[in-house]
């Protein structure tokens, strides 16, 4: 049927209407469409996309929410004027983005991207430039340290100033290091081969999802870490790798948007199916990544830019105080 799908005309039919149809499919529809095997002449109406629960997704995300809720309370508790206001925003940026995690990787948002290209590409898009920017401004790492008791706190902080974790977290958040794993991760996954092996294994799948997500929170790490503002070496370097991210990401997001052919087949039938033309899919998909996500780096870069800025204000005029 695959081999059919590719070599008759596709359906033109309005984008509005095909997003709409594909809310109201169940999840089993959408899901079982990207078998080769299945007819998409039956897909039904008429029923709400589930939430697509998977047990251990669930409990990672309940457990990191709990974990830093309970180190948050400790450190509220030892803090005081601006320190606590400081964990406030550091608590609400967490929350923040941990919300917009759960909702990529649990919402109908992720039966829907089993369909559709586009929906795939705000999934990961809401994963690298929302959810992981968010969950390092809440500075996770102290507060799950805080949740556990005395004696396991000393245990992990003694493993963590141990010589090999030293170095091998200070390769990680190297800028450099950071942004070139971000950038093979986002590269090699579109590779059609690998993404759509991805889109046939759940465990590859969920491969790509954890590089994509531990990659950027590297990445941003190196922008909006501690190194970043200490100095204006680490402004000008998280400057620069926002901007070269911009500029790599949004030449991947146009030649998705810009390409003549299909790079990934097996979105043909399930987008059909909902009343869009693949490569319409693919298309609405490229520019997800090209237009947002440039706008995501432009104004993480301008951040950056300001607390730069003013930074060298305020030491300027101290020697005048």
């Amino acid at each position: 049927m695959r081999a059919a799908m590719r070599n008759r005309p596709l359906p033109c039919r309005c984008a509005p209407g095909g997003l709409a149809a594909a809310l109201a499919l169940p999840g089993s529809v959408l899901a079982h469409v990207l078998d080769p095997s299945s007819d998409p002449s039956h897909l039904a109406d008429g029923a709400l996309l589930p939430w697509s629960l998977e047990p251990w997704v669930v409990a990672l995300l309940l457990l990191s929410l709990g974990l830093y809720l309970a180190g948050f309370l400790r450190l509220r508790a030892r803090s005081t004027g601006q320190s606590r206001a400081l964990r406030h925003r550091q608590a609400m940026a967490f929350v923040a983005g941990w919300a917009v995690l759960a909702f990529a990787l649990v919402s109908p948002l992720d039966t829907l991207a089993s369909a559709l290209f586009s929906a795939h590409m705000v999934q990961h898009e809401m994963l690298m430039i929302v959810a992981a920017p968010l969950c390092v401004l809440g500075r996770p790492i102290g507060a799950w340290l805080w949740a556990f008791p005395r004696r396991w706190r000393l245990a992990i902080g003694g493993a963590a100033r141990s010589t090999a974790v030293r170095a091998a977290w200070g390769l990680l958040t190297a800028p450099a290091v950071a942004w070139a794993l971000h950038a093979v991760a986002l590269w090699a996954w579109h590779v059609p081969r690998w993404f759509e092996l991805a889109l046939r294994e759940p465990g590859i799948h969920a491969l790509q999802h954890f590089s994509f997500l531990a990659s950027a929170l590297l990445f941003w790490w190196t922008v909006f870490g501690p190194r970043s503002g200490s100095s204006s070496h680490g402004g000008a370097s998280a400057m620069l790798s926002l901007f070269t991210t911009m500029v790599h990401t949004g030449a991947l997001g146009a030649l998705l948007t810009l390409s003549p052919g299909l790079w990934y087949p097996a979105y043909i039938e399930p987008t059909s199916a909902l009343g869009l033309q693949p490569l319409q899919d693919q298309q609405m998909g490229g520019l997800v990544m090209w237009v947002p996500g440039g706008l995501a780096y432009l104004a993480a870069a301008l951040a950056i830019a300001a607390r730069w800025l003013a930074a060298g204000g305020a030491a300027q005029q101290e020697p005048q105080r």
